[in-house]
């Protein structure tokens, strides 16, 4: 068991998932991309994981946060 002052091992990666578009009445989803490839990092928590990871997103992607997702895990 890991002790509150030493960092854990977190997995994560971060997901762009595009709004649907209406085209013709029709409504049309783009797939999911992977913006930041699957990686581990150590970190006192999981919140600072979070903002550690967070820092990672490309530019292109920060005005889309609403569709954008990190998945994490404790290792």
């Amino acid at each position: 068991m890991a002790k509150p002052d030493r960092p854990k091992l977190f997995d994560y990666a971060v997901l762009y998932h595009p709004k649907p578009k209406r085209v013709e009445d029709e409504e049309v989803r783009e797939p999911s991309k992977l913006i930041v490839e699957p990686d581990t990092l150590l970190a006192g928590s999981q919140e600072e994981a979070v903002i550690l990871i967070a820092r990672q997103i490309p530019d292109e992607y920060l005005d889309k946060l609403p569709d954008v997702e990190i998945a994490i895990r404790p290792f």
